[in-house]
C-alpha cells in the first residue's frame, strides 16, 4: 500500500505562493460549476457539498497571503494549519449578508474574524449534513436529502459563485504584498486598512491592477465581489 502523501509546512517564495493562489482559484471555479450542474439536475445535498468546498477553496487565497508575511517558524505553522482547517478557509461565506444589511466600509466586515465567530462551524456543519447521515439531537437520524432544501442550495451556490475571482495572481503581486503588509498585524485597524489601500495603489501604478481605488475594487480583486 502506498505511504500518506506528507503535507508540506515550510515556507514558499512569492512565486510558489502566487502558484497556491491560482491553482486554488481554478479549482474553487470547477467545484462552484460542478455545484452549479448538480443543482440543475435536482441533485442538492450533493450541490451544496461541492458550493462549500468551493467557497473553502477560495478561502486559501488570504491564508497563503498571510504566509507571504510570516517572520517566525511558529507563524509557518499557524499558517498552515489555517490553511488545512476547514472553518478558517470558510469565514467570508457570510459577506453575502452583510452586504444585504448595507456593509460598505471595511471595518464592517470585521464580526468575520472574530476568534469566537460561529459562522465557520455552522458552515462546516452544513456540509457535514450535506454529505453523511447522522444520529442527532433526541436520536434524530438526518438524512441530507431530507435535510437539504433547493433553497439552501441556490443561496449557497450564489454566495460560492461571488467569492471567486479571474485575477491572476502574480509574483510581484506577492512582493507589494509584503511590502505593504509587512509587520501590520498588530497595528491598529486604521493602519491596516491605510496599507491595504497604498498596495493596491501601487499595484494600480505598475498596471497590475484596473482603475480605481476603492473598497469595491479592492475587495474584488482579493476575490470577494460586493456587486455580483
Amino acid at each position: 500500500m502506498a505511504r500518506k502523501l506528507d503535507s508540506y509546512k515550510g515556507r514558499l517564495s512569492p512565486e510558489q505562493i502566487a502558484e497556491g493562489i491560482n491553482v486554488a482559484r481554478r479549482n474553487a471555479r470547477r467545484l462552484y460549476e460542478d455545484a452549479e450542474a448538480l443543482l440543475h439536475l435536482d441533485r442538492l445535498p450533493s450541490a451544496v457539498s461541492l458550493a462549500i468546498l468551493s467557497i473553502e477553496e477560495s478561502g486559501k487565497g488570504p491564508i497563503l497571503r498571510e504566509l507571504a508575511l510570516a517572520t517566525t517558524e511558529e507563524e509557518v505553522s499557524k499558517v498552515w494549519r489555517d490553511y488545512r482547517s476547514h472553518t478558517k478557509k470558510n469565514i467570508m461565506w457570510l459577506v453575502p449578508q452583510l452586504v444585504a444589511n448595507g456593509a460598505r466600509r471595511l471595518e464592517e466586515f470585521r464580526p468575520l474574524f472574530e476568534s469566537e465567530a460561529e459562522h465557520p462551524h455552522v458552515l462546516d456543519q452544513l456540509k457535514q449534513v450535506s454529505i453523511y447521515t447522522d444520529c442527532l439531537g433526541k436520536a434524530h437520524w438526518a438524512e441530507p436529502s431530507k435535510v437539504i432544501d433547493r433553497d439552501l442550495a441556490v443561496t449557497l451556490a450564489r454566495i460560492a459563485s461571488i467569492l471567486l475571482s479571474n485575477n491572476e495572481v502574480t509574483a510581484e503581486e506577492i512582493r507589494l504584498w509584503i511590502k505593504h503588509m509587512h509587520g501590520i498585524k498588530h497595528k491598529t485597524f486604521a493602519e491596516q486598512k491605510e496599507a491595504l489601500f497604498r498596495w493596491y495603489a501601487e499595484m494600480q501604478e505598475l498596471e497590475l491592477a484596473g482603475s480605481g481605488v476603492n473598497l469595491v475594487e479592492v475587495l474584488d480583486w482579493l476575490g470577494i465581489r460586493l456587486d455580483p
